[in-house]
């Protein structure tokens, strides 16, 4: 849940405010930075008036609270920043880090899925497949991206572009933000559960490098049918689980408002599932979470990426499928 504070613009009316959206936990830091706003819309209205020690000492405030609160969220808060509509999206990464990108569309069988990004582009000048759930960030994209939940066509046009990088030789790069696969009557008339088995499986199966990147969501096998890598990486306060700790408490307790105790006691933070063994690095975000430092958490994935990639390159096939498999059965061993 997200709520707004309306930064002011050229007067006290807080209805004319420009929208800027926070987190239910962040409602002090919006406080602060609310009348860090108002002070600063009052300064441009007389220059006479002197706000400077002011601004700065409310805006050391704001960051010391913003720096408390980040460094003891819990998984549910996590689960918030997560889900945050203005964080940097699958389209974000791919700006920021690919060159030369090549949309591919369509999965050859029935028809392109819009919440699946499919591509060649080059990373760090070397040529790369980039596959990647989109959410969108407005309404019109949204709709058109189904919210980043994928159809079976996305799946199997993940599978399509997987086997073509297998047979050109390029490592694959997935980008996972999605609360799952789309369970609508049509994708699971049309074989949903198949494709992402198909899916997954064609990952497990590949010759070249896989590194997947949790830059959200990523849940139940929806992410897992793009996430079956050689190295798994993770956002600081992304979220990586079976299922939505919203659908965890339906089941278990029969009451969705358990969901905070779903998100805790499902372990489906970085930082838990690092301990398990489930994923191999985290990426550590700005304070305040990866909406606050776009472009510092893209260059700091970008740098992730890379080095998950380097002792891939000079592999074999066959030393690459067996390192994944290892992987995972290590995981199994562990749990």
């Amino acid at each position: 849940m997200a709520i707004a504070t309306l930064p002011p613009e050229s007067t006290g009316d807080r209805s004319s405010y420009c929208m800027k959206t926070y987190l239910d936990f962040e409602s002090q830091v919006a406080d602060l930075e609310g009348k860090v706003a108002e002070l600063k819309a009052l300064a441009n209205e007389d220059d006479t008036v002197s706000i400077d020690d002011e601004v700065e000492q409310l805006e050391r405030k704001a960051a010391k609270s913003l720096a408390e609160l980040y460094g003891k969220l819990d998984p549910w808060q996590k689960t918030q920043v997560a889900r945050h509509p203005e964080r940097p999206h699958c389209l974000d990464y791919i700006g920021g880090l690919i060159t030369e990108f090549t949309s591919m569309a369509g999965d050859r069988k029935f028809a392109e899925d819009h919440a699946i990004i499919g591509g060649m582009g080059r990373f760090q000048g070397e040529a790369v497949m980039v596959i990647g759930q989109e959410k969108g960030h407005d309404t019109a994209s949204r709709l058109k991206r189904n919210f980043g939940m994928a159809r079976p066509e996305g799946y199997r046009k993940a599978v399509r572009l997987m086997e073509l990088a297998d047979r050109f030789g390029l490592p694959v790069l997935t980008f996972v933000d999605t609360a799952g696969a789309y369970p609508g009557v049509g994708a699971e008339e049309r074989g949903q559960a198949e494709a992402i088995a198909r899916s997954t499986d064609c990952c497990l199966g590949l010759g070249v490098p896989l590194v997947a990147t949790i830059i959200g969501e990523g849940g139940s096998g929806g992410a897992v049918a793009i996430a079956t890598a050689n190295n798994v990486l993770m956002l600081q306060h992304s979220i990586y689980s079976v299922i939505s700790p919203e659908g965890a408490a339906s089941i278990l307790w029969r009451d969705q408002a358990k969901a905070k105790d779903a998100a805790t006691a499902m372990k489906i933070t970085a930082q838990d599932l690092k301990k398990l063994g489930v994923i191999d690095e985290i990426i550590e975000e700005p304070v305040g979470g990866a909406h606050r430092g776009r472009e510092a958490v893209i260059a700091a994935t970008g740098d992730a990426i890379a080095a998950a990639l380097l002792p891939l390159r000079h592999q074999t096939p066959d030393e690459v499928r067996r390192h994944r498999r290892d992987k995972f059965l290590a995981i199994g061993r562990n749990l």
